[in-house]
């Protein structure tokens, strides 16, 4: 959060400095109110720019066998634009290859999510999937020694981690 407050500010002062550069340059044609105009309007574009490319930048980021299964789009009421354009503002995702299975445990899989939301720090979330049983739990030290000591919650036939890990 910090670094993109910094980078708002550099680029206020770069469009102020190209409009200073151009009124200078204009012999002095350009008003006097041009300069922090256009540093009101970098910054701005710079914070939208900033919002609306976070999720592609994070999914980039994201190492080879973790995909995303699900995002979740928001409008707000001080971001007018989102209203227009929705932005993305959380994303689910899952780390296939790190899938375990209990050999005494069978249709039980485990399954790390991790959960991202902007300016949040990650969250990783492991989790025990039942998919014959349509279900899943949060993993607990119980819950790995006997599954059937999990709180295991029933989940609607769109729940994207099952979808992802129970397709068959």
């Amino acid at each position: 959060m910090f670094f993109e407050l910094v980078a708002t500010f550099a680029a206020g002062i770069a469009a102020a400095g190209l409009a200073l550069i151009a009124g200078h340059l204009s012999r002095g044609r350009l008003p006097r109110w041009f300069a922090p105009v256009a540093a009101g309007a970098a910054m701005l574009g710079y914070a939208i720019w900033s919002e609306y490319t976070w999720a592609a930048r994070t999914v980039d980021g994201l190492p080879d066998g973790v995909e995303v299964l699900r995002t979740v789009e928001e409008a707000r009421f001080w971001k007018p634009w989102t209203h227009v354009v929705p932005q993305t503002t959380r994303i689910m995702a899952l780390d296939r290859q790190g899938v375990q299975t209990k050999a005494d445990a069978q249709g039980i899989l485990l399954a790390d999510v991790y959960l991202f939301a902007r300016w949040t720090p990650p969250a990783k979330r492991p989790q025990l999937v039942d998919c014959d049983g349509r279900a899943r739990a949060d993993v607990s030290t119980a819950a790995l020694a006997d599954p059937d000591k999990a709180n295991w919650r029933s989940v609607d036939g769109d729940d994207p981690l099952i979808e992802a890990l129970c397709q068959s």
